[in-house]
């Protein structure tokens, strides 16, 4: 069996949180859905969000519930098969009330693209595209460690 990743994210409203991911084309996992508490939406074989009302959330930890709209505990990086792939997902998660760009825009050279939007609650996501072997290429030719889409984009120049 492959590793899989659960994503918890605490949302205010979970039916209104499940229809914003299946619009970005995440489906709904009825078998670990339980109304009043969660929805599983899937993405992929190996990645699941767990959509957790508050009070279902907080069953979990003893921890405050952090307001994504004003603090950041995690970012969320979903990978594409392209660049038009990337701006085909930004835009069905506009369309279905998110924020785009909250995050600057990564633009690397010819190797790697990524957007991102807020979801309903403020959660960030990432969405990118990236070419792995031109990638590794561009960074093992740099002496310096990339840290961010900006100092890529300079070792890259």
């Amino acid at each position: 069996m492959a590793k899989m990743i659960f994503v918890n994210l605490p949302v205010a409203d979970v039916e209104r949180a499940t229809a914003f991911y299946q619009a970005i084309g995440a489906t709904k996992d009825e078998r670990f859905s339980q109304a009043g508490a969660g929805n599983a939406v899937v993405f992929s074989d190996t990645i699941t969000f767990m959509l957790l009302s508050h009070g279902f959330f907080r069953t979990f930890t003893p921890k405050t519930i952090p307001d994504a709209r004003s603090t950041a505990q995690v970012l969320i990086c979903l990978s594409e098969d392209s660049r038009d792939a990337v701006e085909a997902t930004l835009a069905k998660a506009v369309a279905a009330g998110g924020t785009p760009d909250p995050t600057p825009r990564q633009e690397m050279s010819d190797y790697m693209y990524g957007r991102s939007f807020e979801d309903l609650d403020g959660h960030i996501v990432e969405i990118m595209w990236m070419d792995v072997d031109k990638a590794m290429a561009a960074w093992s030719s740099s002496p310096e460690p990339v840290t961010s889409a900006a100092a890529a984009a300079r070792q890259a120049a």
